[in-house]
């Protein structure tokens, strides 16, 4: 075994755990050729993450048609809004924990602070995304299964 091997593995775990720190990840693999590293954590206090069937994908969930978008600004993003929850990471948001399933907010509802308002699926690994402030969801800015980007306004809370 190489020493190169070692360094770069103590590095790219480094790495890594600061990558998770960062965007506030669960879990992150990477596969380099024939060596592949992974790095999780589970927060203190967050419910255990889990695996959606892969039928979600293929099923809409009906609250996602009950729920009341933002209408679009010009350049076909929601208008930002200084109380809006914005997204953690790049993913796939789901307003349900399951197809079918009740989904976690819906517009004029009150919430509770640390209360999860959906889940972004990244690299296959479901993120509860929480509230940061207890208020009443005035907005709901995505739709189901829709993706997302960091730094995307998701939902506002007032």
């Amino acid at each position: 075994m190489s020493t190169r091997k070692s360094e770069i593995d103590q590095q790219m775990i480094r790495d890594l755990a600061g990558i998770l720190n960062e965007t506030k990840l669960t879990e992150i693999e990477v596969e380099i050729g024939d060596m592949k590293v992974r790095v999780s954590r589970q927060a203190a206090g967050v419910q255990a993450t889990y695996q959606v069937p892969a039928a979600h994908a293929e099923a809409p969930a009906p609250a996602a048609q009950e729920q009341k978008a933002a209408e679009p600004a010009p350049g076909g993003k929601p208008s930002p809004s200084k109380n809006a929850v914005t997204s953690p990471m790049v993913g796939t948001a789901y307003m349900a924990p399951s197809p079918g399933a009740k989904a976690f907010i819906e517009v004029g509802q009150s919430v509770r602070e640390g209360q999860t308002l959906l889940i972004i699926e990244a690299m296959k690994t479901m993120n509860q995304i929480p509230a940061p402030r207890a208020g009443t969801v005035r907005e709901i800015l995505f739709e189901d299964m829709q993706p997302v980007e960091f730094g995307e306004p998701l939902v506002v809370i007032e």
